[in-house]
């Protein structure tokens, strides 16, 4: 199963990659394919994101190679094509952009769920 990693970034320090970073290793270890968001802004532009304090317009205007709109375009359209289900990390329900990519998931009939569900605990 193909499973897009969902959960809040901008606000977080560093994004919240070592939580994304470790969801997806989680997940992987349970059998998944995973699309790490985090994982796939690091393989486009580097690793950028190390040291930041999750302010993503400060981020943009310091590094013109990211870009949040091909960011977000770049996972909505694995959502789209790819996906099977889409496992949520906690905080989720706070963050605009998991919001909009569980939205879409639900919308496109996708198994959408806590990443404790997936993993089964």
């Amino acid at each position: 199963m193909k499973l897009y990693l969902a959960g809040p970034m901008t606000g977080y320090p560093e994004f919240n990659f070592p939580a994304f970073h470790e969801g997806a290793r989680r997940l992987r270890e349970a059998g998944y394919t995973v699309f790490s968001p985090a994982e796939k802004d690091i393989d486009r532009v580097g690793d950028i994101f190390t040291g930041s304090d999750g302010d993503v317009h400060k981020l943009e205007a310091e590094h013109k190679e990211f870009s949040l709109r091909e960011a977000l375009l770049v996972d909505v359209t694995y959502i789209c094509k790819e996906a099977d289900g889409v496992a949520l990390l906690p905080g989720w329900e706070a963050s605009k952009g998991a919001n909009a990519e569980r939205a879409l998931a639900l919308a496109l009939y996708l198994k959408v769920a806590p990443i404790e569900v997936f993993l089964g605990e």
